[in-house]
């Protein structure tokens, strides 16, 4: 569960979410909405995999990423159930 929030504190690793939210994408496609090295992309892919929330699936010579709506409602439960929100 630490690596989900640790992973979630960042904001473009959030914004990844955002996108990965509405479609599969490729990395050259996320890479396109940042201006970042696509070697600091490829750190927040390999943080937001190891933390559950997207999952990377290899087609051809593409890599496309998918966003793991599990993970991000596992995290939303435990905020809420911290809260007490719904008892």
């Amino acid at each position: 569960m630490a690596d989900l929030f640790q992973a979630l504190s960042d904001p473009t690793r959030r914004e990844i979410l955002r996108l990965l939210r509405r479609r599969d994408m490729t990395a050259g496609e996320i890479a396109e909405r940042f201006p970042l090295a696509r070697s600091t992309l490829s750190g927040h892919f390999a943080i937001l995999k190891q933390a559950g929330l997207i999952v990377a699936e290899r087609r051809g010579t593409t890599i496309v990423y998918s966003l793991n709506a599990s993970a991000l409602q596992e995290a939303a439960a435990t905020v809420l159930e911290l809260l007490r929100v719904g008892r």
